[in-house]
């Protein structure tokens, strides 16, 4: 099991290279990918449509330093009004990766939403073991991020196991 953790934790840990990428002081607490909070998505959709919807260049807000995207206006103003009620929680990094003490990319697909707060993954795969764990990811995640916040991603090398 344990080298099964540690193999899965090294391919969650390559991906690390995708953000390696010029990180701003304002991105290392939310996740950025083409130039927008989790890479353009619309966090509003996953509460009001139930899926993830691309956001556009015309409806834009600033939140935690970084540009976010919606569908619509309508979205957008919903955001900019209560921004901690839909943004993602672990800055929109993958939940799972938190609970092991990395800051992950995540795919629009792989999503939950557990007691009116979004998580999201980096895979299909991620998620399913998300769901099946769900408490425990959420309860270790949240105690990693206290720590790993405020650290640029290529700086976490070291899973924390708890």
């Amino acid at each position: 099991m344990f080298h099964s953790l540690k193999a899965g934790l090294g391919a969650l840990a390559l991906s690390l290279t995708v953000l390696a990428t010029a990180v701003s002081a304002d991105e290392i607490t939310t996740y950025v990918d083409h130039g927008a909070a989790i890479g353009g998505t619309d966090p509003v959709a996953y509460f009001t449509e139930g899926k993830p919807v691309k956001g556009s260049d015309e409806f834009t807000a600033t939140y935690d330093g970084v540009t976010w995207k919606f569908a619509s206006a309508h979205n957008r103003d919903l955001f900019a009004a209560d921004p901690a009620k839909y943004a993602p929680q672990y800055g929109g990094f993958c939940a799972f990766g938190a609970s092991k003490g990395f800051k992950i990319p995540v795919i629009p697909e792989a999503w939950k939403i557990v007691d009116g707060k979004l998580y999201l993954n980096n895979s299909k795969a991620v998620q399913k073991r998300f769901e099946a764990e769900t408490d425990e990811i959420i309860h270790d995640a949240t105690l990693n991020w206290e720590i790993i916040k405020d650290k640029k991603p290529e700086d976490l090398k070291e899973p924390i196991i708890r």
